[in-house]
């Protein structure tokens, strides 16, 4: 949509605009966080699990755990607009759908971070796990959160492209 029909889009449009923009992001997260909620699913079940120390068992289970809170909320919108079918508050429902998607990130972020250090220090060493987690968690940080709040920052002191929708 170019920024002229975006001047000239009505407020229930806007919000019907963005509630669908926001479930399509919905449809791309969603099976990621399935996949690897799946995947810690069989882990304890695998043969090779016995042998994994206990603060190894430690990491796993606070990763299952975030997975499964990270699941939560990203499922959260749908139940909300479920719930709230024809109250006639869409726009509420989409800032609390939007915040509460952030919070499945933010969740996915730590799980998937979880995930590669356990990966990393069954396989290799404490330090191997801690190197390549910090990489992975910084990795997330800047390209989740970093890029959009840095572009948004600079939006709000007159640089970047402030009439671009997003």
């Amino acid at each position: 949509m170019s920024d002229s029909n975006l001047e000239r889009e009505d407020p229930k449009a806007r919000v019907d605009r963005e509630l669908i923009e926001l479930l399509n992001e919905l449809r791309v997260a969603l099976p990621g966080v399935q996949v690897l909620f799946a995947f810690l699913l069989t882990v304890p079940f695998s043969n090779g699990f016995s042998k994994v120390t206990g603060f190894q068992k430690d990491v796993y289970f606070v990763t299952f755990l975030l997975t499964a809170l990270s699941t939560a909320l990203f499922i959260a919108p749908t139940t909300y607009h479920r719930l709230h079918f024809r109250t006639k508050d869409k726009e509420r429902l989409l800032f609390t759908s939007n915040r509460l998607s952030i919070a499945g990130t933010v969740f996915l972020s730590l799980s998937v971070a979880g995930a590669v250090f356990f990966v990393t220090d069954v396989l290799f060493r404490l330090w191997a796990a801690s190197a390549t987690t910090a990489f992975i968690a910084g990795w997330f940080s800047w390209f989740w959160y970093g890029l959009p709040l840095s572009r948004r920052l600079g939006e709000r002191h007159g640089g970047g492209n402030a009439g671009a929708s997003s």
